[in-house]
């Protein structure tokens, strides 16, 4: 056997539906709904049902209807809004889909006055949804009017262009009505032309009393021109009286279909251009890669949606920034009292989180209604719709909305990328900082300890040693210290490198004497291997920082002893290509494989090859040609030399030779 609900469970599953109108006694039905969802602690929910016929809605009405919406949210309730011309169908509908068990609405008090009036709303409604309570709380005779059109004066007086268009209907009918004649039609086609005259301007004007009349003009002429005897009235048919009574049918009921088509079909593109809109707004956030760049984009899509200027203010430091004014219309006859009035509001609404300006209870007098751009309590900005004397519908305010939503969450989402950015270069840094002392506290141990050991076996047993075993050691303490002094410039220059501190002084120097310096100082720290140098001409210049470019000439040929077995050809070239010298450094040892390298010139990065002397290296040396190299605008890169080794290649822009006459 099942379990049973508490009491608390089955209140939980209720879910409570009010129908908002323009109605004034409206108000009172979405209190009684409020209090009956909070007595039942469930679900409440505000439905207002857009027909065609609201588009004509008066100035009064429609200020009703947004404040009946504005107390619904007010009180708890989530807004929607449907289009369709069958109230009952559509509140049935929407009910039975999010599983409404309760519905409230309000009932005219004035009922069926005669058996051939249509059943009221509230009648058809608990005829289309039996199975859902339905509570009636007496309402206005507003309600009675839903679902027929509002016809204003306007719409009953014909207009030039309708009278032009009749007019020209007459005529065509008549011409092709001679037509028929002249071809011995017989006289009911001539009728069904004229019937089909009726029915066209049905179709193009919007006035009843255009169809009326051509109704009845349609069958004085067919009287006057095509029955006997022609040209007079002198003989009426009683036939012609149930002619005109069709006619006019025709024309009213084809008249009234187009009429709501019409209005249908503008619904539906006001519908399908806003959810356009809302889509795109999306596609374009996506693309958005900075603040600016969202808050811009938010500011047109609004403007595109409702046609109104658009102020910004943005968010920087926990406080509202400089304004920004999207379109030309925004008031600036203002004065500065009352653009200060409009900064305050603005303000308000950041502090806040709440709406304000025009048509709210909060800085009412203000030309703009302020929303904040905001996500929870995080606010990125404040958005001023530019209103005066004028409102938004709540489809538009739910867009608007649902805009200022996608702009939020995408600024949020770009500062939290920076963010992890800014995080990541952070946490890299510390890596290197910390790869960089336990590099140099392990690496640097080696030669230190036997700087330390020489120079202490020297003090103690010097008198005892032999030359050659001194000039032994001797050379080993100078070695290790070439190699802390080639590691420490390779330190200090990285520092300067990330600092920004290394300036460059750019001159055309001679390749040849650049080479040779860099040959000279690694022929003094080995000199088991041949170092061979090969440049095409002698008076080859190129564009460089000749210190820098030593320094890389060095670590390449450092680099290439260090990993080749003793003997082993260094080969060191130039040549010019074009406006490029490219300067290489090869060797015949193992060479690199190809998985990494594209990593050997990442800093730290050492590899797996250990070093003929057996000497860890820092990955320092690689590193830092890349970045001189690339300083001086050029590249480095490293590639397999045939038939065994590698070659390290960069390249520099050439230099000219000025003869100065």
């Amino acid at each position: 056997m099942g379990k049973n609900k508490t009491a608390e469970e089955i209140m939980s599953e209720e879910h409570i539906l009010v129908c908002i109108s323009a109605s004034p006694t409206n108000a009172r039905i979405i209190r009684t709904a409020a209090k009956m969802a909070q007595a039942f602690r469930c679900g409440f929910t505000a439905i207002f049902v857009r027909t065609p016929s609201d588009i004509k809605m008066s100035e009064k009405d429609k200020g009703r209807l947004e404040y009946h919406m504005r107390l619904a949210k007010k009180l708890g309730a989530n807004i929607t809004t449907v289009y369709g011309s069958d109230i009952s169908y559509q509140i049935a509908e929407f009910a039975r889909l999010s599983k409404v068990t309760q519905i409230v609405i309000g009932r005219s008090s004035a009922g069926r006055r005669h058996f051939w009036s249509k059943p009221s709303l509230t009648e058809r409604l608990a005829e289309t949804a039996p199975d859902i309570d339905i509570h009636i709380i007496p309402d206005s005779d507003y309600l009675s009017r839903h679902g027929r059109p509002y016809l204003s004066k306007k719409i009953l007086l014909p207009t030039a262009k309708d009278i032009f268009v009749s007019i020209i209907l007459l005529i065509a009918t008549t011409f092709v009505g001679f037509l028929f004649q002249k071809a011995n039609i017989d006289q009911e086609n001539i009728i069904t032309v004229y019937i089909l005259g009726v029915l066209l301007t049905s179709l193009v004007t919007k006035s009843y009393i255009c169809w009326i009349l051509n109704s009845l003009i349609n069958v004085f002429l067919f009287n006057f021109f095509f029955t006997e005897p022609r040209m007079s009235f002198t003989e009426y048919d009683a036939g012609y009286t149930v002619t005109f009574i069709v006619m006019l049918i025709a024309s009213l009921i084809t008249g009234t279909l187009a009429s709501k088509l019409k209005e249908h079909a503008k619904l539906s593109a006001q519908s399908a251009f806003r959810t356009k809109i809302l889509f795109e707004t999306n596609q374009l956030l996506q693309k958005a890669t900075d603040d600016e760049g969202v808050i811009s984009i938010t500011a047109k899509q609004l403007i595109k949606l409702l046609d109104r200027d658009i102020i910004v203010y943005r968010e920087s430091g926990g406080k509202i920034i400089s304004r920004e004014i999207f379109a030309a219309r925004y008031p600036s006859e203002n004065s500065d009292m009352l653009l200060d009035y409009e900064k305050e509001a603005a303000k308000w609404v950041f502090d806040n989180k709440r709406r304000a300006g025009c048509g709210t209870d909060v800085y009412k007098k203000s030309c703009c209604l302020y929303l904040a751009i905001r996500i929870n309590n995080r606010v990125f900005g404040v958005v001023g719709i530019y209103l005066k004397n004028s409102s938004l519908d709540e489809f538009e305010n739910s867009i608007l909305l649902s805009i200022l939503g996608e702009c939020a969450l995408a600024v949020e989402n770009i500062r939290n990328a920076k963010e992890k950015e800014r995080e990541a270069v952070r946490a890299k840094n510390e890596q290197l900082r910390a790869d960089l002392l336990r590099a140099i506290s392990h690496d640097l141990r080696t030669p230190l300890t036997a700087i330390s050991g020489n120079a202490g076996y020297l003090l103690t047993c010097y008198e005892k040693l032999d030359s050659q075993m001194r000039t032994q050691i001797f050379t080993d303490i100078y070695n290790d210290s070439l190699w802390l002094i080639n590691l420490v410039e390779n330190l200090l220059s990285i520092t300067r490198l990330e600092e920004g501190r290394m300036n460059l002084n750019i001159s055309c120097e001679l390749v040849e004497e650049v080479a040779d310096e860099a040959i000279k100082h690694a022929v003094r720290q080995n000199d088991s291997h041949r170092i061979v140098k090969k440049i095409d001409d002698e008076l080859l210049l190129a564009k460089m920082d000749a210190r820098l470019i030593v320094q890389v000439i060095i670590n390449l040929l450092d680099n290439a002893l260090k990993y080749t077995p003793d003997g082993s050809e260094i080969v060191l070239s130039a040549q010019k290509s074009g406006e490029q010298v490219f300067i290489s450094v090869s060797d015949n040892g193992n060479g690199i494989p190809d998985g990494i390298k594209p990593q050997v010139f990442e800093m730290f990065y050492c590899g797996e090859n250990r070093v003929s002397d057996s000497r860890r290296s820092l990955g320092l040396g690689l590193a830092l040609c890349k970045a001189i190299v690339n300083l001086h605008g050029g590249e480095i890169k490293v590639e397999d030399n045939v038939p065994s080794g590698a070659v390290f290649k960069f390249s520099l822009p050439a230099g000219e030779v000025k003869i100065s006459e």
